[in-house]
Formats: structure tokens, C-alpha cells, sequence
């Protein structure tokens, strides 16, 4: 019996695959569980219209992340750490914190977004890059880090 998934299932396939299974346990499992549907001329339909849909949301998705790249190169962040007289840095600036920052600027991104090795622990200018949409989008920030007064 074909059918198609609604939700991933392990050993089976992916969500909207249509597979072929046997009939036991497509009505059984799949169905019962609401895992998966008959696949028919109308669920065939519905499954063509709801991809077209899910791809014009991820198109306009894209587009809103390139947009935000382009926010981001002209929006400079700035922190202030105390320092010692040899430039000796106390503390550090974390993607938490960029990404606070961000939020406050209006733009909102997920801190684990911020691709960084480790914080940034000294004076100057750093490049931070900033996955906006699956790794196919990425931007880049200048964090500045100067001595507070």
C-alpha cells in the first residue's frame, strides 16, 4: 500500500515521502497513529499544494535573512571591558551578549547562531559571522571592544 508520511518515521522515510509499505501495517501503525495517510489522488493534491506553499515560506525566509546580512554589515556593535594599563583585558564579550545587543537593535537572533570559538577577550575590531538561515545565508557583524572609561 502507498502512503504518505505526515511525520518522519524512523526505518520508514521522511515527512511528505510517499512510500510503499505493507498494507498490515499502514493501517495498523501509520494511519492509526496519524502518521501517515493513503496515498490518493486527492492526498496526492493537498501534498503538491502544501509543498508549493512550505517553499514560497522558505523563499520569503531567505529573503528576510539576506535582508538582515545587509543590516548587519552597516551595524556596528560596540562593548566596553575594563582594562588593565597594559591592555590586559578583565572579562569578555560572549554570543550571549551579541545577541542581546542585536535584540535591542531590533534584530533578533538566536545566541548558538553566532558562530564563534570562543569569546572575544581583547581590544579592537572582530568579525563575527551569524548563520541566518540554514548555513545558506550567512552574515557578518563588527564587534569593536574598547577600554571603559
Amino acid at each position: 500500500m502507498k502512503v504518505i508520511l505526515l511525520k518522519d518515521v524512523r526505518n520508514v522515510g521522511k515527512k511528505d515521502e510517499v512510500k510503499e509499505v505493507s498494507d498490515g501495517y499502514a493501517r495498523n501503525y501509520l494511519i492509526k497513529r496519524h502518521l501517515a495517510v493513503a496515498y490518493t489522488e486527492g492526498a496526492k493534491k493537498v501534498l503538491n499544494a502544501q509543498l508549493k506553499e512550505r517553499e514560497k515560506e522558505e523563499a520569503q525566509k531567505k529573503a528576510e535573512a539576506e535582508e538582515t546580512a545587509e543590516k548587519l554589515k552597516n551595524m556596528p556593535l560596540e562593548f566596553s571591558l575594563n582594562a588593565g594599563k597594559d591592555g590586559q583585558v578583565f572579562g569578555s564579550v560572549s554570543s550571549k551578549q551579541i545577541a542581546e545587543a542585536l535584540h535591542e537593535k531590533g534584530i533578533a537572533v538566536d545566541k548558538r547562531k553566532i558562530k564563534m570559538e570562543q569569546a572575544i577577550s581583547s581590544l579592537g575590531t572582530t568579525k563575527v559571522k551569524v548563520d541566518l538561515y540554514r548555513n545558506q545565508v550567512i552574515g557578518e557583524i563588527i564587534v569593536r571592544v574598547r577600554q571603559k572609561d
